[in-house]
């Protein structure tokens, strides 16, 4: 911005260590020599009066001392300095100056002197009123529409406006509700006083609605009376404007229209005579001064406004024209003509600085010295180059703005759990039917290597499993230090948690700065919520897993829960949930197979899930590495259908007691509006049976409220054992195809995307579209089905029927040999439309091909009549498998 600087032409400091504000600079023609030209004066909180007229030999010079007319002490801080007709019998300018406590009116004149020191100027007080009340500000003009004379409107600080008729005191009167004083001006066209008021809103109030009320030096001098008028002020107009105001000035070129600007905290405002905005500027930097001035363009208005960047901008109407930067913050800025130069901006600053100065560019005569030439040297760059490469890498290895490639990290994170029961179980208060639930101790301990702040440890296990403690808090961690946190688990619920798995997760910061988090995850024990049981022969479901190693002892597998009065039997074991549901496993004796079963479905997924675990660590301990288990039963897809049935049928029914209880409340509201109408009525009349009504629907609304919660905690025990079938299927679907660990990530990514089951997005429409995407891309059997467009919108489906359709084409398509990956390159080399979200109907026979073969080209012809049946997210819900 060194270009568009303002023009220093005349400049000085005044004083030492004075204060100044908006109120204390005026120019006018104050000696009343009538040759046009304008005077500087400048009035400081120390109580000094300066008068200057600027005579600089060249552009850019100093004060002389003849700049200086007039210096004056009066004792008291100068708020505020005006020039006008404040005399009575003439129409000679006036100073007027007010103090704290006193307003003074002075005539400056000067005298013609007969030496080489110039004139002299001196003051004289014409007249001076004592304020009962603390001022604040002053605006002057020709209330009442007086001819050829200026009254004086001053506002104290308790919001009173007191009018002197020059040397005498008209009225005073408090503004209603106010608060704080707000900048004020005078309007002559409308003969108002406009404020803006403590309330943020910009007021007007009539000369004559204030002259005609109960004066306020009349009233009893109670405190209660004097925030109000005898006699209540009515406001002509109002204008919420929502910030505080800096300054408010009425601008009027010609008599037929003016405007009034306020300059707000981050917005100035031009409104017209009624208060209507004209228009308003949002301003990019906070402002400290400004001042509309007339434009050479017909209809607009320009505007200088000051701001604490040092600059000062130049707006025509809401147009910046020019920006200039000052030396200073300017606190004031006035515009006038000073030795017959028209147009020269006065800025003053708070601590003093006075500048004089003019818009426009001076040409730069700087030129750019010539460099050397000389011969490029390659080798020697090279050389340089890979210095200043290595440097860097040291340095953001140093400063670790890399992630680290050592495998030793800032923070390491390993949790334990307890062989034993808790002596004392933390779930003393909760008992699961007839039994007494049991808790276990989990430590989790960190070891940091770096200096960490703040680090913040959360646990998370699945419900209805509970912590007695899930937050930890480390305010500072000194290098090679280990703390250690303990809290106990226990089951808080009649059904079975979908994991018994933990997650223990550590967010912390790196002394660089930057955030990172590590997670360490856990195993509950099995008897944490299972109990030793009595084996059943007969049960409604049924699995058998199948390996390729003779059968193990189930009790060596199980040693917690072999039951005392069977010990013969080592090939049956009977599990027993906390709540009640029971579990039978079985170990052949002549084939390698082993049998599950239980009257739930979702029950055989935890024992399974056991099994297999504990048998792979049984084979591992023995040195076998070639252990497998495979599944060759048919899929129990009916029986996983079900639970999804059940679920969805909760949902709708959560849907419908919703609407039937907001139904019921906007008729509850109804009838409360009725009564109450009724009860406020002078002539009361019957009531119709309204209350009966009101009682009626107020046990309705309770009743739906209980059953929209009974309902919800239905929904969420559903979604549970839903993710425990769903952790089942999975799991039964990667034995029986032999699916690597990455195919199984990326079907646990497509069956289970949600924690948490909500009404806005399920699980059934959400499992929809990442299933119909695994179809369309890794397990589709042609490039037509890739081709298709997918829309992107979620909804609750009317049905089960398209998810239990895709979900049985999932397992076919992997029946016939197909694999699941994110790269769709894999399983299909022709150029594929990647889909942006969504599915449509999945192609089953070769009638159903050719139909999506016509849809698809009526998709490139006639785009505003494309149909799409189920809506995804426009990022496919598989996309965080990868990372």
């Amino acid at each position: 911005m060194s270009l568009f600087k303002a023009r220093d032409w005349w400049s000085t400091v005044l004083g030492e260590k004075e204060e100044f504000d908006q109120g204390c600079l005026c120019l006018a023609d104050v000696d009343n020599t009538g040759n046009g030209q304008d005077k500087i004066i400048v009035g400081s909180f120390m109580g000094y009066l300066r008068i200057f007229n600027p005579h600089p030999v060249k552009t850019g010079d100093g004060a002389q001392a003849e700049d200086m007319l007039l210096e004056v002490h009066l004792r008291d801080p100068i708020l505020q300095v005006e020039v006008g007709k404040f005399v009575s019998g003439t129409e000679m300018l006036h100073l007027a100056v007010l103090h704290s406590r006193k307003l003074c009116v002075y005539s400056v004149s000067g005298t013609l002197g007969n030496v080489e020191h110039g004139n002299q100027y001196q003051i004289k007080l014409m007249y001076e009123h004592n304020l009962q009340r603390t001022a604040c500000n002053m605006t002057y003009g020709s209330f009442g529409g007086v001819k050829g004379r200026d009254l004086i409107c001053i506002q104290s600080m308790d919001g009173m406006l007191m009018v002197f008729e020059q040397e005498s005191y008209a009225f005073g009167r408090f503004l209603p509700g106010s608060l704080l004083p707000g900048p004020l001006a005078y309007s002559s066209r409308t003969d108002s006083f406009i404020t803006v008021s403590s309330c943020q809103q910009v007021e007007s109030y009539k000369y004559q609605v204030l002259a005609f009320a109960t004066d306020a030096d009349k009233r009893q001098e109670t405190e209660q009376q004097k925030l109000g008028s005898g006699k209540r002020l009515v406001v002509d107009w109002t204008l919420n404007i929502g910030e505080q105001a800096l300054d408010i000035c009425i601008v009027s070129f010609n008599q037929s229209a003016s405007s009034v600007f306020v300059l707000g905290e981050r917005n100035f405002f031009c409104l017209k005579d009624n208060g209507q905005i004209r228009f308003m500027k949002k301003l990019d930097c906070s402002p400290s001064c400004f001042l509309p001035y007339c434009s050479v363009s017909e209809g607009t208005i320009n505007t200088l406004i000051g701001n604490h960047n040092h600059m000062l901008h130049i707006y025509q109407d809401v147009t910046l024209k020019w920006a200039t930067q000052l030396p200073h913050i300017p606190v004031a800025v006035r515009v006038g003509c000073l030795h017959d130069l028209k147009g020269v901006i006065v800025t003053l600053s708070d601590d003093g600085h006075l500048q004089c100065s003019y818009l426009g560019t001076d040409p730069s005569f700087f030129q750019a010295p010539k460099v050397e030439s000389r011969e490029l040297h390659y080798e020697e760059l090279d050389i340089e180059l890979k210095e200043l490469q290595k440097i860097i890498k040291d340095v953001n290895k140093s400063q670790g703005i890399w992630p680290m490639t050592e495998r030793e990290d800032d923070l390491k994170v390993s949790a334990m759990v307890s062989p034993k029961f808790d002596s004392v179980s933390q779930a003393a208060d909760v008992e699961v039917g007839t039994d007494l639930v049991p808790s276990v101790t989990v430590k989790v301990t960190l070891q940091n290597r770096l200096a960490l702040q703040k680090a913040k440890l959360s646990v998370y296990v699945q419900p209805p499993l509970v912590l007695t403690c899930d937050q930890f808090t480390f305010e500072f961690m000194a290098p090679e230090m280990s703390r250690t946190v303990a809290f106990s688990v226990y089951l808080k619920g009649s059904y079975t948690p979908s994991e018994l798995e933990g997650n223990a997760v550590v967010s912390y910061s790196r002394p660089s700065g930057i955030p990172r988090v590590i997670q360490c995850k856990f195993r509950l024990p099995l008897k944490l919520i299972c109990l030793p049981g009595q084996p059943s022969k007969t049960a409604s479901h049924k699995l058998t897993i199948d390996t390729n190693k003779s059968p193990v002892s189930l009790l060596s597998l199980f040693p917690g829960f072999a039951n005392q009065s069977e010990d013969d039997q080592v090939n049956v074991m009977g599990f027993r949930f906390l709540g009640g549901s029971r579990v039978t496993l079985l170990a052949s004796k002549t084939s390698q197979r082993y049998r599950i079963q239980s009257e739930q479905f979702e029950d055989l997924w935890l024992i399974t899930n056991e099994l297999i675990i504990r048998l792979q660590e049984y084979f591992e301990k023995q040195g076998i590495k070639d252990f497998a288990c495979s599944f060759s039963g048919s899929m129990p897809l009916q029986e996983y259908f079900e639970l999804i049935d059940h679920h969805f049928e909760l949902r709708i029914n959560g849907e419908k007691l919703e609407e039937l209880l907001s139904e019921r409340a906007v008729q509850f509201r109804a009838i409360q509006r009725r009564l109450l109408t009724r009860f406020k009525d002078k002539t009361p009349a019957p009531l119709q049976h309204l209350d009966t009504l009101l009682d009626g629907t107020y046990k309705q609304v309770i009743a739906l409220a209980d059953a929209v919660e009974e309902n919800q905690d239905s929904l969420f025990q559903s979604f549970t054992r839903l993710k425990s079938a769903t952790h089942l299927v999975i799991l039964l679907i990667g034995l029986w195809q032999k699916l690597s660990t990455d195919q199984i990530a990326i079907l646990e990514a497509a069956f289970l995307p949600l924690q948490q089951d909500t009404q806005e997005l399920g699980w059934e429409e959400t499992v929809d579209a990442a299933i119909s995407h695994l179809l369309k891309t890794c397990l589709s059997k042609s490039s037509k089905e890739q081709a298709l467009n997918l829309s992107s919108q979620l909804n609750i489906p009317k049905d089960t029927s398209r998810l239990k359709k895709h979900i049985t084409l999932l397992c076919d398509r992997l029946a016939k040999g197909g694999r699941l990956c994110l790269s769709t390159d894999a399983a299909a080399p022709q150029t594929m439309v990647m889909p942006v979200g969504g599915c449509t109907t999945i192609p089953e026979s070769d009638l159903e091909e050719r139909s999506i073969e016509q849809d698809s080209t009526e998709l490139f012809t006639n785009h505003k009549h494309l149909i799409v049946e189920t809506p995804l997210p426009e990022v496919s819900p598989l996309q965080g498998v990868s990372e």
